[in-house]
């Protein structure tokens, strides 16, 4: 069992983004989420994602007036009163629906538009306060630049960044970094890059080993040591709606995200000791 990270500001708040798709954001969230509350933290993810991969991933079935976290960026529920267990100690969901895809054009209207998400962890975090404090949140986004990412760059203290190993990963990274920058000056000045997590890593192929190595030469030890490889039962497992952890907890995918939370865990306490 890890120590418990909760901070007495409130919890470590990651944002895993790429505005590129099927990179293994959601599955890096919610394996990363499941492996965070094995060790003993409290996690609470957070979907953003129109597409609700996060929620479903986790077990958590649609339901018609469901309330979600569009009810909570829209200000008519708060964030405490949608989140929902997810069945695996330790690591609840706010879970998403369709109605998020019109979410952007009515928070277009709203005040303080892209800072819903901010404002609704903030009050759940106060609302905590006599309660076992989440140590993590994480929150999973779409694969695009809109205002549902924007809120949750707003909400974070920093970004983990899923990156494919294929020929075009640099120039996606390089336009996220940008983007980051961009709402590190001029929305969130707390926002920092956590790190980058390989995914998809064949060891077999080439093409992964280049990227590795050039990402590496590039941003060094923002990258984390871990690397997610290729592995059919990390596929397999959404669609029995559990994480590859709970699905085949002794595959490779299993074991590299175990490692990637440690790794995670190792880097927060050194960031607190500085």
């Amino acid at each position: 069992m890890s120590e418990n990270l909760s901070h007495p500001n409130g919890p470590r708040v990651l944002v895993v983004a790429n505005q590129k798709g099927g990179v293994g954001k959601t599955t890096t969230a919610i394996n990363l989420g499941t492996a965070l509350a094995a060790v003993g933290e409290k996690v609470l993810i957070i979907d953003l994602d129109p597409q609700g991969n996060a929620s479903t991933g986790l077990g958590i079935q649609r339901r018609p007036g469901q309330k979600s976290t569009y009810h909570v960026l829209i200000g008519e529920e708060t964030l405490g009163n949608v989140i929902v267990e997810s069945g695996i100690p330790r690591l609840d969901c706010a879970p998403s629906t369709m109605d998020l895809l019109g979410a952007e054009l009515e928070l277009a209207d709203l005040a303080r538009k892209t800072y819903r998400m901010a404002d609704a962890i903030a009050a759940l975090v106060k609302q905590d306060n006599a309660k076992q404090p989440y140590s993590y949140i994480l929150l999973d986004c779409p694969p695009s630049l809109n205002l549902l990412t924007i809120n949750a760059l707003c909400a974070a203290d920093a970004v983990l960044v899923p990156l494919q190993c294929e020929f075009f990963a640099l120039e996606g990274l390089s336009q996220l970094i940008k983007t980051v920058e961009r709402v590190k000056t001029s929305l969130n000045p707390k926002l920092s890059i956590q790190g980058v997590v390989l995914t998809m890593f064949d060891r077999r192929n080439k093409l992964s080993e280049q990227v590795a190595e050039d990402v590496r030469s590039v941003l060094g030890d923002k990258v984390y040591q871990t690397v997610i490889p290729r592995n059919v039962r990390v596929s397999e497992a959404p669609s029995y709606g559990k994480p590859v952890l709970l699905y085949d907890n002794a595959c490779v995918g299993s074991q590299a995200y175990i490692r990637l939370a440690s790794e995670i865990i190792r880097r927060e306490r050194e960031l607190r000791a500085a």
